[in-house]
């Protein structure tokens, strides 16, 4: 039983996970890294005790070869979201496993490196997407995969989270930032995951649309990024269609998802309730043993004794069922849903989706990446809405034109 010795790259967001990881007797949390000190500052109070130990460092190349000497095998890429294909990269190649947040890769030329850096080094490479083990998708996946659905044809997810301009700004610290210049697809991740982890599928083609906010606009010196929504719609490669969002600013709820067979459907969130997950079956469809409608409480006690530690954890308890992925594939080989392939197809479908909005929903088609002639079609595709540190370097507009009155 191999020991996990990780290191942490970005203190804000890798927060939740540092104390997953000082619990856990496999992981041995080996150095910590945020280019801002007063992110390190504020895990003083944090697991005090057991972070005194811990070596923090504001270079990542510092933390990359001092963590290296000191035995760090795995690094945890909690970063800024475009930015994580470059440092994961970089942590193959010093010959570390590597766990990423959010997206894979920001760039199709990226997800090409990604790819073929997994591929050359052999080493481990998996997605944290948390939302697909969230208590209420624990159900759905398990109702989905019991075959009472029957063929699936349909699934749909959509992820809200917005705030107020007081948020907003808090979230987004300074002129570059990329959450001010993000496009609706881009943060596909808590939309499309699940469906893709429900129905075992990966993305083909996707046709996309935004649509532009009137209230975001007013923020646009600082928040250039001003539409409300994106819609994308994909042909699955198991014959299925799928809807869902980017990372959507509608006054709606915080999240839902739904998957539709010719026998029945399942959803969970908006106006189930929470923690509620729904069965509905039609007249002509029902087993003559299930009633037309039932609706389930995802229950902890449903997935076993280890489920119970999930109950503090982040995510609605999924943050704790990443780690324990993690471990399962680092230290025993155990591949997860969310390998290199299906993570940068889901960043390739936010890419190409963005695009199609930029061309009125034109249907595009989303590589696939095991296929060598396919990877040498993107492999210089580097366009990008992301500026550089000094505002440099955009090749893509970051919202739609405005429209015209």
């Amino acid at each position: 039983m191999s020991k996990i010795k990780i290191g942490v790259f970005g203190a804000w967001r890798g927060n939740s996970y540092i104390s997953l990881f000082l619990n856990e007797p496999r992981i041995e949390l080996i150095a910590i890294c945020d280019k801002n000190i007063s992110q390190l500052e504020e895990l003083s109070d944090f697991e005090k005790d057991k972070l005194q130990a811990i070596s923090k460092y504001t270079d990542f190349e510092d933390f990359l070869n001092k963590g290296k000497a000191a035995g760090m095998n795995a690094v945890f890429l909690a970063n800024y979201f475009h930015e994580h294909a470059p440092y994961a990269i970089k942590c193959m190649e010093a010959g570390m496993d590597v766990i990423s947040e959010c997206t894979a890769a920001s760039t199709l030329k990226q997800c090409v490196e990604l790819v073929e850096a997994v591929e050359k080094t052999g080493k481990k490479y998996m997605l944290a997407e948390n939302y697909p083990f969230s208590l209420p998708n624990f159900k759905l996946n398990q109702i989905v995969e019991s075959g009472k659905l029957g063929t699936l044809l349909y699934a749909e997810g959509e992820y809200n989270h917005t705030g107020n301009n007081e948020e907003l700004r808090r979230l987004t610290p300074g002129k570059y930032h990329w959450r001010a210049w993000m496009p609706r697809t881009y943060y596909v991740t808590h939309a499309l995951g699940p469906l893709m982890f429900a129905t075992k599928s990966m993305p083909k083609y996707v046709s996309a649309r935004a649509a532009f906010s009137e209230l975001l606009y007013q923020i646009k010196d600082w928040r250039h990024a001003y539409d409300g929504c994106a819609i994308m719609f994909c042909e699955m490669d198991n014959g299925m269609i799928d809807r869902f969002t980017g990372c959507t600013a509608m006054a709606s709820d915080y999240s839902r998802y739904r998957v539709v067979g010719d026998l029945a459907s399942v959803e969970c969130g908006g106006n189930i309730g929470d923690n509620k997950v729904r069965l509905f079956y039609l007249n002509n469809t029902k087993p003559d043993n299930e009633e037309k409608e039932t609706l389930f409480t995802a229950d902890l006690n449903d997935f076993g004794e280890k489920a119970q530690k999930a109950k503090s954890a982040g995510h609605g308890g999924g943050d704790f069922w990443i780690v324990q992925i993690m471990i399962d594939y680092f230290a025993d080989g155990i591949e997860p849903f969310f390998n290199v392939y299906r993570s940068v197809a889901m960043s390739a479908t936010a890419i190409i989706g963005w695009r199609s909005c930029l061309n009125h929903g034109e249907n595009m088609r989303i590589p696939d990446f095991t296929v060598q002639s396919e990877r040498d079609a993107v492999r210089n595709d580097d366009l990008t809405p992301f500026p550089d540190d000094n505002g440099n370097g955009i090749t893509l507009p970051c919202a739609l034109p405005v429209p015209i009155k």
